[in-house]
């Protein structure tokens, strides 16, 4: 029989107890291993069956066990210092309150997903692992960071498998009132909302959830309210679901409605209005348009509302390739805005032109998320230094008359949550070298350039180590595997093999992550005959767990699964390799520290990070990857390998594959096998092997910590960010957009009319400094901006300037008759070889962040370049 109505009956917990519900809801339970510690011990088994969800558990808690604990002096001092420790960490200072003044007194950061622990399924993939990693850090080191996202009502799908192998996709129902989330509301007891008008006289309704990280409150919208038409409780369903009107809505409820939820949440709360605005990727960029609005119904007009908000706003792109940004048609967005629907106030041809399109090979009739990102943020960035140069190149359009190096997107190198990843045994060997203190603060605040304390761990405390982490794997994947094979129909009869899957002494490679075509599933089975022979060597065999799932809509990559399952299905090679079905954070956390080697074959350079090895490595597992993402940053040959590629110009795909495939054969064979199972030494460990784990411990472990990334962003970008915001008040306001449009509307007649330098000759010796003196037409405006620039250094067959040095030259008097002015400066011959200069005219003001922001920049014809004859030699 099925219940006509559902309720969630919440448990009493006895006085003394009530410090439990506080520790349940505050999500630091997930990476704090003593609260964890503490529920596990107010019920074993109960604990295991929930998953390690705190409310679940308090949920289905006999209250004769309540009351027993109620009386238990034991356990009411160990709730008492846990308690207690929470309430420090809360409340006392940690890193940020120890920074200049200067700092951002809040920042909001918005994402579509936050994969902050399993008991709060709102995320697919790494992004959303990401998102969850900087809010955890952000509380470590007490960023005052608001997080926005949606609270999907069936979150992301869970994966199970068919009988011949096919992915088949699962979407339970999530009751926000069994989640470790609570309803944030008004004074009088009614939920908090916030609305957005939508075409024809509707309203979208969302609440507002909230999630406590920590420190860092996470507001999460749901549309799944009463006052909704059906169509509209449907907009927060699904993560990454649904067409094209579905995810404009969903990205105008996470945009729109996040910054009126903010703004919800501060007035309720007392908490300091942000001053940046950090967008996690294209999907939340309309909360650029709602602040813009904001500061139009406060009396400034568009342009220079734009200038303000662009301030104190930071775009982080997480793609490498144009297919992975959102696109939506402008009739679409167009129908979304105005007068009958959203931002009534706002032009919507303004609107449209943010996401237009306009460098060559763009499509004019589209709305890109990105384009508009980058628009509306005056600071942007990748997220490791390979993503930010192919950022650069393709989102240079935007840029005319700019070398892609010179376009205004730096970046950040994600980091993951250490607390979060690391094994339990992991840092607690770690803090029998350093002390509990000294390695939680290493793991959260970082700091340090390597972890000198871990060359004083023995061969043996690190070989045991790994061994026991790799047989908790086993047990954990044999538990996994069976559970999978009843989901596919197979009886108890015929699971017997799996109690000899994997072997606790054998090599483990590990590869999990999202199944798109770029990630290569399947590159390992390029040649199966030599994949089996490495699988089922006699003497140095290697096992492989694998996990991922493929988006709903993509069959190409289903098939990529079922291709692998399959191999893994057969008899001769199942105890070797297998598919695990259902990845998420909780087979994650298992899945890293037991694996010896991380695997990573990505198309290059189309991994923009690639955390995932980053959390293996602070487990001690070595990284066995194409260098792309942030192995092509920190790759040594001390700590792991490189997996040759073969990503030249017109290399057949096919052709490649196998080239790519070869070579991760090559590099098993003969160099990962060897030394894994090679016995050197009086020891008889394999100690070279060992100081590899050694190497990656304490030389990328500091590298790739979220730590490091938040305080990247705190002091490079939030802080900039904040300043610039202060320095923009109205008045500054009007006069950047005013300025903006006067350069704009005089910049077609900036001119650079004439260059000589002191010397003419061809040849010159080096550290020769010659005198530049250059005519310029500069139309309207002035000297004051402008900055006329001398950019020199070698150059190539073509005449190309790399790795220049730019020199700002000086007016020299008034302009001629002519209205030309004359500027002169320094030309220093400071490298041999081909050696070459231009000169280019900038826009030049104190407000801009960077002097390729108007994507102006007038440099000399090419009759005068004709006329300047030869190049210095």
């Amino acid at each position: 029989m099925k219940a006509i109505r559902r309720f969630t009956v919440r448990p009493v917990l006895p006085e003394p107890l009530r410090p439990l519900s506080d520790l349940a809801r505050n999500l630091r339970w997930s990476w704090h291993a003593e609260t964890r510690d503490l529920f596990q011990s107010v019920d074993p088994e109960r604990w295991a069956a929930s998953g390690g969800d705190p409310v679940r558990l308090l949920g289905g808690v006999p209250p004769a066990r309540l009351a027993d604990l109620a009386q238990d002096r034991r356990f009411l001092r160990r709730l008492a210092a846990v308690a207690g420790d929470l309430n420090d960490y809360m409340t006392g200072e940690r890193w940020y309150q120890a920074q200049p003044d200067e700092l951002p007194a809040a920042i909001a950061y918005f994402s579509p997903e936050f994969g902050i622990t399993a008991a709060l399924p709102q995320y697919s993939g790494g992004l959303g692992i990401l998102a969850g990693d900087h809010l955890k850090a952000a509380s470590d080191l007490g960023v005052p960071l608001i997080g926005v996202g949606l609270l999907y009502r069936h979150g992301y799908f869970r994966q199970t498998l068919s009988r011949d192998g096919w992915q088949q996709e699962h979407y339970p129902v999530l009751d926000p009132h069994e989640l470790p989330v609570a309803l944030l509301e008004e004074p009088d007891g009614t939920p908090a909302q916030v609305a957005l008008a939508l075409p024809g006289g509707r309203q979208l309704h969302a609440r507002i959830w909230l999630a406590q990280v920590g420190r860092v409150p996470l507001l999460m919208l749901d549309s799944d309210v009463e006052e909704n038409d059906l169509g509209e409780r449907g907009v927060t369903d699904r993560l990454y679901g649904g067409g094209s009107e579905h995810r404009l809505l969903q990205e105008m409820l996470l945009g729109i409605g996040g910054v009126r939820a903010v703004r919800t949440y501060c007035r309720l709360t007392g908490h300091p209005e942000p001053e940046v605005f950090h967008t996690n990727e294209g999907h939340a960029g309309f909360l650029g348009l709602e602040r813009i609005a904001e500061l139009c119904a406060g009396g400034l007009d568009f342009d220079s509302a734009l200038e303000a908000v662009r301030a104190g706003t930071v775009f982080t792109t997480h793609t490498p390739v144009p297919a992975g940004i959102d696109r939506f048609d402008r009739e679409l967005v167009a129908r979304h805005f105005g007068p009958d629907a959203e931002l009534p106030r706002i032009d919507v041809e303004r609107v449209l032109r943010l996401g237009m399109e306009t460098y060559p090979g763009g499509e004019p009739n589209l709305f890109n998320m990105a384009v508009m990102g980058l628009r509306l943020a005056q600071r942007a960035n990748g997220v490791s230094l390979l993503h930010g140069n192919v950022s650069r190149e393709m989102f240079s359009g935007l840029w005319p008359g700019f070398d892609a190096d010179e376009v205004p997107i730096t970046s950040v190198t994600n980091g993951v949550h250490a607390p979060t990843w690391v094994a339990p045994e992991v840092f607690r060997l770690g803090a029998r070298q350093v002390g509990v203190h000294r390695a939680e603060d290493a793991l959260t605040v970082g700091g340090s350039d390597r972890w000198d304390a871990v060359a004083d761990i023995s061969d043996q405390e690190i070989w045991d180590l790994r061994r026991g982490l790799r047989e908790q794997l086993v047990t954990e994947v044999r538990e996994r595997l069976r559970a999978s094979w009843r989901q596919r129909g197979a009886g108890t009869a015929e699971l017997g093999w799996i109690d000899g899957v994997l072997d606790p002494d054998v090599l483990t490679i590990g590869f999990a992550r999202r199944v798109p075509s770029y990630k290569r599933l399947t590159l390992m089975l390029r040649d199966r005959d030599r994949l089996m022979d490495l699988l089922l060597h006699p003497e140095r065999p290697v096992q492989i767990v694998v996990a991922g799932k493929a988006h709903p809509a993509d069959d190409g990559g289903k098939r990529l699964v079922q291709e692998l399952v399959r191999f893994a299905d057969d008899p001769r090679v199942r105890h070797r390799i297998v598919f695990l079905p259902d990845y998420g954070m909780g087979m994650a956390q298992k899945l890293y520290p037991g694996c010896d080697i991380w695997l990573n074959n990505p198309l290059r350079p189309l991994e923009a990070c690639g955390t995932s090895g980053m959390k293996a490595a602070l487990n001690g597992c070595l990284n066995l990857s194409v260098l792309d993402g942030w192995w092509d940053e920190w790759f040594q040959p001390d700590f792991g390998w490189a997996i040759p590629t073969a990503d030249g110009v017109g290399t057949d795909p096919d052709h490649r594959d196998d080239i790519e495939a070869a070579a991760l054969y090559d590099l098993l064979e003969q160099r990962v096998t060897p030394r894994f199972y090679e016995r050197g030494g009086p020891s008889g460990l394999p100690d070279r092997w060992i100081e590899m784990v050694r190497q990656t411990l304490s030389l990328l472990g500091p590298k790739v910590l979220a730590g490091r990334m938040v305080r990247e962003y705190v002091e490079r970008l939030y802080t900039p960010a904040a300043l610039a915001h202060r320095s923009l008040d109205p008045d500054a306001a009007r006069e950047l957009a005013e300025w903006k449009g006067r350069v704009r509307g005089a910049w077609p007649a900036v001119t650079v009319d004439h260059v000589e330098t002191s010397s003419s000759a061809a040849l010159a010796e080096l550290g020769t400094t010659l005198g530049l003196r250059v005519r310029v037409g500069l139309g309207d405006l002035g000297p004051d901006d402008v900055e006329v620039q001398a950019v020199s250094g070698r150059v190539d067959e073509e005449d190309r300037i790399g790795d220049a040095t730019v020199v700002p030259l000086k007016p020299v008097g008034s302009p001629g008759q002519d209205g030309r002015w004359v500027y002169e400066g320094p030309l220093s011959l400071d490298r041999t070889g081909p050696f070459g200069y231009t000169v280019r005219i900038l826009p030049a003001h104190r407000l801009l962040a960077s002097s390729a922001e108007l994507g102006l920049v007038a440099g000399p014809s090419e009759e005068l370049v004709a006329a300047a004859g030869l190049l210095m030699r």
